[in-house]
């Protein structure tokens, strides 16, 4: 058994070594993750289709509702539809008439975002571009008549500088040649090749997407079903993005959380301590919905507080944050989702040196106070407080710092105060909040620090 893995790894070094990637993940994980991606940090997550429609419960409204009989479904469509209404009704109903592309991109350069990644297909199989593998049943032939999916991607890459990235689903809920594959037990394998793949390519010589966001592979065994690892050597080889594109870990069972340029391993993942992979942490707004739904209340949005904190532990722990909003069916991004995103644009720009192109640091979080998550970029170290101290000073027990060192408040002008504490690291005292730009999570920032920790070694 080790003679046959030896072999492998060598073939996958010579393969690298001629420039070439080969369909295993011994030779697909040594293709180095493209640097734009780790430096870009914060990303926007857009989950719209035809269940946008109902907007009720969530995305997998489909599923629940005709396959899973979930009582509150039911009960929704016998209050609210005719008898005989199916799913597919619905799509007539996805109108997009408000959507304005460029005035989204706006929103997300507002936002601060780096990358955007738009759910191009999700699980009911609806395309929002005009795929000839989904006849009928796509954003072009019915619904808003029209190809989102360029649209979108135009606005983005016309008006600002932010990467643009494509979700893709492996399966389709009631697609029947994924259904008669499933009754198989997957002996028989015919959906990727008929649907998932050619889509693939489609999106990928269609559009040039900066990311391919994968998803659905659990539903099926493996990667060997999907023809994941031929896909990828491919896209890493050959394809028009090879050199730009990342590709994220829903390849199947077998890759998710072990093989892709980065780890999502489950939504939202959130570790809380420092990973040799480099990850990210796809969560949503909504605390309970990737899609718009209806029935939301405002105790159901994360604040601002909940963000900057998701933030701060995803950065310290070398992720990258995906924040999901949900439009609506006709294409509007809701004042309460318009509004946490220009807030994370607020808090961005004054605080962004501590996020964008930044590393993990010796320590993520602080010893001696709770809420205190570290960065480090260009030789400063930052300590982001998650929370405004009760005695206006905080006290860092994993920074240590020369005698004539200085500490700076980013959004605030004047040096802060700051004395050895007691009991190791270091007591900085926070000026008169009137006083200070940012309003939520507030950033510390040294130029000589070095870790408590480190000293002792």
């Amino acid at each position: 058994m080790r003679a046959v893995t030896l072999c492998a790894a060598l073939a996958a070094l010579v393969a690298v070594a001629a420039g070439r990637y080969e369909p295993t993940w011994d030779s697909l994980d040594t293709r180095p993750i493209p640097g734009w991606y780790d430096e870009a940090k914060f990303g926007i997550f857009l989950h719209w289709g035809v269940y946008s429609v109902p907007s009720f419960g969530d995305e997998w409204f489909w599923e629940y509702w005709q396959e899973q009989k979930w009582p509150q479904y039911v009960e929704f469509m016998e209050k609210n539809y005719r008898p005989n209404f199916t799913y597919p009704d619905f799509a007539s109903q996805f109108t997009a008439e408000f959507f304005d592309p460029a005035q989204w991109a706006d929103l997300f350069k507002a936002a601060g975002a780096k990358y955007v990644v738009l759910t191009t297909k999700h699980h009911e199989g609806f395309t929002l571009w005009p795929s000839k593998y989904a006849w009928n049943w796509n954003a072009k032939d019915v619904g808003p008549n029209r190809d989102l999916v360029g649209d979108l991607a135009a606005a983005v890459r016309n008006r600002t500088d932010i990467r643009f990235g494509v979700y893709h689903s492996l399966f389709e809920f009631f697609n029947p040649i994924w259904l008669s594959d499933k009754a198989s037990n997957f002996t028989q394998v015919t959906f990727p090749a008929a649907k998932s793949i050619p889509e693939l390519y489609e999106l990928v010589y269609g559009y040039e997407p900066d990311i391919i966001w994968s998803d659905g592979s659990s539903q099926a065994p493996s990667s060997d079903y999907w023809g994941s690892k031929d896909f990828l050597a491919w896209l890493y080889n050959d394809s028009p993005i090879k050199d730009r594109v990342v590709t994220n870990d829903r390849w199947g069972t077998d890759a998710g959380c072990a093989h892709g340029d980065f780890f999502t391993c489950h939504d939202r993942y959130n570790p809380g301590v420092l990973q040799k992979h480099k990850w990210e942490n796809c969560m949503t707004v909504d605390r309970y919905s990737w899609g718009y739904r209806r029935e939301a209340k405002l105790a159901d949005m994360l604040t601002m507080d909940d963000l900057t904190k998701e933030l701060a532990e995803t950065i310290s722990c070398g992720g990258n944050l995906l924040l999901n909003v949900g439009p609506t069916h006709d294409g509007r991004i809701v004042p309460i989702f318009e509004e946490r995103l220009r807030q994370m644009g607020e808090w961005l720009g004054i605080n962004g040196e501590a996020i964008y192109s930044s590393k993990p640091w010796t320590v993520q979080n602080d010893t001696t106070t709770s809420g205190v998550w570290y960065t480090q970029r260009d030789g400063s170290v930052y300590a982001i407080v998650l929370d405004w101290p009760a005695a206006d000073g905080v006290v860092l027990g994993s920074v240590e710092l020369p005698a004539d060192a200085k500490v700076a408040m980013l959004g605030y002008t004047e040096p802060l105060q700051w004395t050895q504490a007691a009991k190791g690291g270091v007591q900085v005292k926070f000026p008169d909040l009137a006083k200070v730009s940012s309003r939520w999570a507030w950033v510390l920032k040294f130029d000589d620090a070095q870790s408590v920790e480190s000293n002792r070694l």
